[in-house]
């Protein structure tokens, strides 16, 4: 049975709760980092990790015409791709520790794989 068979509203996605969860940690993280990075990179990364879950949303609001849905769930992959750039570039800037960022973009690459089966499969979620 697919995903859709149980879910009745985009909160309910395995793959949004993980998109909430990954942005809520990546806010935690980002306190921690200087002062002078708060409207650049900080905002960035907390941005990108948090606009995943929005697309999602977004998604599933348009899943009445399947080329809506899926471009939605393309922009949401973008913008879990951009968020493993910011987690990288931090690592580089030393406010991640190799750990960290090892572990939020696998976290991160999850979301990805989950997001590219819903668009292989978004007959399924449509219609």
């Amino acid at each position: 049975m697919s995903e859709l068979g149980h879910a009745k509203s985009f909160r309910d996605l395995v793959v949004y709760k993980n998109a909430r969860s990954v942005a809520k940690e990546i806010f935690e993280i980002t306190k921690s980092f200087p002062r002078d990075e708060m409207y650049s990179l900080t905002d960035q990364v907390r941005r990108s990790s948090r606009a995943i879950g929005a697309q999602i949303a977004e998604a599933w609001a348009k899943r009445r015409y399947e080329k809506h849905f899926v471009s939605k769930l393309t922009d949401a992959d973008g913008e879990q791709q951009e968020t493993q750039h910011w987690i990288e570039i931090a690592e580089d800037c030393r406010y991640l520790n190799q750990a960290q960022a090892k572990r939020l973009n696998k976290a991160l690459a999850e979301i990805g794989s989950m997001l590219n089966s819903m668009i292989n499969k978004a007959n399924l979620f449509c219609g």
